[in-house]
């Protein structure tokens, strides 16, 4: 989450909602984004609901949720997907916010 809000403003520049999915529940979760002040969404699934819709992978033996990067274009399309294989494998913010410049020029193109 560290990278995401480094470059918080790169992100909503490039018109993109950040949403943080954690297994944590509701006030567990509000107490971690009160604490750190963090910029963007934090949804808590504690039932593992958005896990198990979006497929990520839980691995108890490297401590639970596997890291799952998965970009939404505004029409509800998956356009980017990366499931992790522990907890140090995360694309670099340049490739997402890449992504995104041509989700928009495309999305831009059509209108």
């Amino acid at each position: 989450m560290a990278q995401l809000r480094q470059e918080h403003d790169k992100f909503t520049a490039q018109e993109t909602e950040i949403v943080v999915v954690g297994p944590e529940d509701d006030q567990a979760f509000r107490n971690y984004w009160k604490k750190h002040d963090l910029p963007f969404i934090g949804l808590p699934d504690p039932t593992h609901s958005v896990l198990k819709r979006y497929g990520q992978e839980v691995n108890l033996f490297k401590f639970g949720r596997m890291p799952a990067q998965i970009a939404i274009d505004k029409k509800g399309v998956a356009r980017f997907v990366h499931y992790g294989h522990d907890a140090t494998d995360i694309p670099a913010n340049e490739e997402i916010l890449q992504l995104f410049e041509t989700m928009n020029r495309e999305t831009h193109a059509e209108h």
